[in-house]
């Protein structure tokens, strides 16, 4: 059994047993959220950055829940000792465990130390349209952030667990036109231990 074929049926075994959610309570609550942020940067980029440093706390909490079970720690059976594993996890077995959708990985580049996530499905963006270009003087110009930046920082949290320090970026995004969502991932270290000094316990 290939890699893949074998985390796409261990991320929908796992789905099947997950307690769903309302998936358009969900994306209404996730708005509320992203509202609240809003509200409170002072531009896209900064907005883009509370987002990504909410998902990294979510991840890094995230990654016990995955680990415990799908049985993907490092060091025992099953674990992902490359970053090509790591990326069939993370889009076949994550994304489909805590929001019922997956993603596709596309192929790796010829240096192997980077992957893209290819999502055709965000259920975070199921009532959203961006609005035009937002002149108005101190207004956060929406039509510039990146709504569903939680994925980075949720993707980034929970690899660094796993000693993946890795940087994420959205490089297309349907809501600003392009025809799928795309998730650039890219290896920057392999650490020793895990969450490193951004990681804060509440």
């Amino acid at each position: 059994m290939s890699s893949k074929t074998s985390f796409s049926r261990q991320g929908e075994q796992l789905w099947a047993k997950m307690p769903k959610a309302n998936t358009e309570l969900f994306a209404l609550t996730y708005g509320a959220i992203v509202s609240e942020i809003v509200r409170d940067s002072s531009s896209a980029a900064d907005a883009d950055a509370r987002l990504d440093a909410m998902g990294f706390s979510i991840g890094v909490r995230l990654i016990d829940e995955y680990c415990a079970k799908a049985s993907l720690v490092a060091g025992a059976g099953g674990a992902c000792r490359t970053l090509q594993e790591a990326a069939q996890a993370v889009a076949k077995v994550g994304f489909k465990m805590f929001l019922g959708v997956s993603c596709d990985v596309a192929p790796f580049p010829p240096d192997g130390r980077s992957f893209s996530l290819i999502l055709y499905d965000n259920p975070l963006t199921t009532f959203v349209e961006l609005p035009e270009r937002e002149e108005a003087d101190g207004a956060v110009d929406l039509s510039q952030m990146c709504f569903s930046n939680v994925y980075c920082g949720v993707i980034r949290g929970a690899l660094e667990q796993v000693n993946l320090k890795v940087k994420c970026t959205f490089v297309r995004d349907v809501l600003k036109g392009d025809d799928v969502n795309e998730i650039l991932v890219e290896l920057k270290e392999v650490m020793a231990d895990g969450a490193g000094e951004e990681y804060q316990e509440e």
